[in-house]
């Protein structure tokens, strides 16, 4: 990390005194002002998180802020809310900038910002890869108050794009810290922190004190308070968290029989690779679901587009893999499915936090085949849980297989044939609500109608 001052320790926020943490204080008690809190009712935020209760106070001191919170704990709002109201004090362009890790999370602040500042004017740019750099050039040069980027991006601007800088900079904000630097965007971060000024409030928030964001703490922080709403690896409380233990050849046909045991729920499915995610979203339309998928390899407006029509609820599958698990705000996951168990524990805990955000109850499902036994023995180890198993009738699971297998024959040939088609175009097709094609060809002169079960 790039060499700073000598650090002072880190201080901790006092908590509120017990009888204050039974209350539930409102935004004006944690020192908010009036325009904001009304912006707040807006949103439908009635009382502060736990995060936020800890978090703002604090910096609306001016204080530097590690936060340390579990996802879907508010955090946007703890960092959002008093970068608005020291903005309101002290009107300047380029004003803040908030790193993320991925491109979806950025759109996602950028949201929470606009509707948040939408009363006092406040303007942000989102700066992300996958997108036309001369379109976020231009908005650059509208100079605009707050920046979202991801690493990247953002230092491909400020060496090429003429004019750029951020040496006025008053607020630094890193979202999802640990994942930004496991994402190697370490080199990124140091070249950043050499440009933006040494006066500066930084606000760090992640879901895991990893080593290395202890370093980057040390190096951009400045006597800094911690906030921290859990310390160790956590789950939500209102979680309920399953596995279910199968042979791996009857994945699909388990995945099936859950979709109809739980159907009338909303379901994010985890798969390990984007191969996997677009092949069994073309499975489970095969059969009738809705389902959408979410992957690195789709352009940038088709993961948006698969995300608006989730959030919409007009599709009730999600399948993603893990560049989703983390920071997405959707309000409506009721159960999170690891199809294919995630090789690194932490990110068990930021797939399943999907669900049962913001109070609201939900559930979790992780298929165990006999190669991931060891990875799931590692997951109850991080969580300090034994983890029930879902109950299964094996009859009639094996009663879906033939059906199954027809549907895996399709998805296999419209995997194959959008693979040529992109190959032809060289363009890039993702969403395989165009897809069932192939089935309807070859079912030819069936007019029987299938139904989904």
């Amino acid at each position: 990390m790039a060499a700073g001052e000598a650090r002072e320790p880190v201080a901790e926020a006092e908590p509120a005194a017990e009888e204050e943490q039974e209350q539930p204080r409102s935004f004006k008690d944690l020192g908010v002002t009036d325009v904001l809190c009304e912006a707040c009712d807006q949103l439908g935020w009635k009382v502060p998180t736990k995060i936020q209760v800890e978090a703002i106070p604090v910096a609306l001191q001016g204080r530097d802020i590690i936060g340390l919170a579990e996802t879907g704990s508010g955090k946007t709002g703890a960092f959002a809310l008093p970068i608005l109201q020291a903005l309101l004090e002290t009107p300047q362009r380029l004003f803040a900038l908030v790193l993320t890790p991925t491109r979806e999370l950025a759109f996602q602040i950028s949201e929470q910002f606009e509707a948040l500042g939408s009363s006092i004017g406040v303007h942000s740019a989102v700066i992300v890869g996958g997108i036309d750099t001369m379109s976020q050039s231009l908005a650059l040069a509208k100079k605009p108050h707050i920046i979202i980027a991801t690493p990247g991006r953002l230092i491909d601007h400020l060496e090429n794009t003429k004019g750029f800088n951020l040496r006025a900079l008053k607020y630094l904000v890193m979202d999802e810290a640990d994942r930004i630097l496991n994402m190697d965007f370490e080199t990124e971060v140091d070249k950043l922190l050499k440009v933006i000024p040494r006066d500066r409030k930084t606000f760090l928030f992640s879901a895991t004190m990893t080593k290395k964001v202890q370093k980057l703490q040390r190096a951009a922080l400045k006597n800094p308070v911690k906030c921290a709403v859990s310390s160790k690896y956590q789950t939500v409380e209102k979680l309920q968290q399953y596995y279910i233990f199968i042979p791996s050849r009857f994945k699909d046909s388990y995945l099936v029989y859950i979709l109809n045991e739980l159907a009338g729920n909303s379901f994010m499915i985890f798969c390990s690779t984007c191969n996997n995610t677009q092949r069994t979203a073309l499975l489970l339309r095969n059969l009738g679901f809705t389902a959408i998928p979410l992957h690195g390899q789709m352009s940038q407006n088709k993961r948006l587009g698969s995300l608006n029509k989730f959030k919409a609820k007009a599709r009730s599958i999600l399948l993603a893999t893990d560049v989703a698990s983390r920071g997405l705000d959707i309000p409506h996951v009721d159960v999170v499915i690891n199809f294919d168990i995630p090789t690194h524990s932490k990110d068990y805990i930021h797939r399943v936090g999907r669900t049962a955000r913001a109070g609201r109850s939900g559930k979790s499902i992780t298929f165990v085949t006999q190669y991931d036994v060891e990875l799931f023995q590692r997951i109850e180890h991080l969580i300090g849980k034994k983890l029930p198993e879902f109950p299964t009738q094996e009859e009639e699971v094996m009663m879906l297989t033939e059906r199954v297998a027809e549907a895996q024959r399709f998805a296999r040939m419209e995997l194959r044939e959008q693979g040529e088609k992109k190959r032809s175009r060289d363009g890039d097709d993702d969403d395989t609500e165009e897809a069932i094609g192939i089935r309807n060809r070859v079912a030819g002169g069936k007019k029987k109608k299938r139904k989904a079960f």
